[in-house]
């Protein structure tokens, strides 16, 4: 518990969701965070207030992250603030909404691709100079289990995405390895109380995939956030490239 007290993370819209509970999870394990928000400000300033509170560095920055120059003013004002990088953690995602495929449109398709994917390669190159001149640093990528299985009708692009965010994980970790950067996801399912599937998920829905999970549960935003930090505080273990599913055993490989 005690390994990431000082340590200095950036999380990518830190503010809400499961963001919200991964940036409250490493705040209450001492780190100094800078949060990334888009419009969440409100919960950002509420956060970075609770962790100055407590002695910690903490500062909220919002930003567009497909935008590259918004991604690397991110890293910038992070570094500037909290002074190093140890762990990035790779947040920032949207379905935006269901689309088939005779409904998608070009401009939706690199919309929802520039939001999952784009941005996660925007941040992780500005943060990589940052975390290699530590002698162990983490990334922690969140895909989903949409990019195991393929998802629910109308997610197409987004599970193609998140199927993205996997391959990029491993591909990452053997580049960084021997930089010293620990690289690895997470894959949550049904992750009830959230902004995402309070929006893109029908209560009927719900409580079908919820009959279907062994454990008998939906998960909450604290289940994947749990699985974070771990995997964040593993930056001088021997995980790396891998994914951690986070789904109540509904799918496993």
């Amino acid at each position: 518990m005690n390994k990431l007290v000082g340590k200095n993370v950036l999380i990518t819209a830190g503010a809400q969701g499961i963001g919200e509970s991964i940036t409250k999870h490493f705040i209450a394990s001492g780190a100094n965070v800078a949060i990334h928000y888009f419009s969440s400000e409100t919960i950002a300033n509420q956060l970075t207030a609770e962790a100055q509170k407590k002695g910690q560095k903490a500062i909220a920055i919002a930003g567009d992250l497909t935008k590259e120059e918004d991604a690397n003013a991110l890293v910038e004002k992070t570094v500037e603030a909290l002074g190093s990088l140890d762990i990035l953690i790779n947040n920032t995602g949207s379905l935006v909404a269901r689309k088939l495929l005779d409904e998608m449109e070009t401009d939706f398709w690199h919309k929802v691709m520039d939001i999952n994917l784009t941005s996660m390669l925007f941040v992780t190159r500005a943060a990589s100079p940052h975390l290699i001149k530590n002698e162990h640093s983490s990334i922690v990528n969140l895909a989903s289990l949409a990019g195991r299985k393929g998802g629910h009708p109308g997610s197409l692009v987004y599970s193609t995405s998140k199927g993205a965010v996997l391959t990029f994980t491993r591909a990452l970790a053997s580049e960084l390895g021997p930089k010293g950067v620990k690289v690895n996801a997470v894959a949550p399912g049904l992750i009830l109380g959230t902004a995402f599937h309070n929006t893109h998920t029908t209560k009927e829905s719900a409580a079908a995939t919820t009959a279907s999970i062994p454990i008998g549960r939906a998960g909450n935003a604290a289940d994947v956030a749990r699985a974070v930090i771990y995997l964040a505080s593993e930056y001088d273990g021997f995980i790396t490239g891998a994914t951690l599913d986070i789904n109540g055993g509904v799918y496993n490989m």
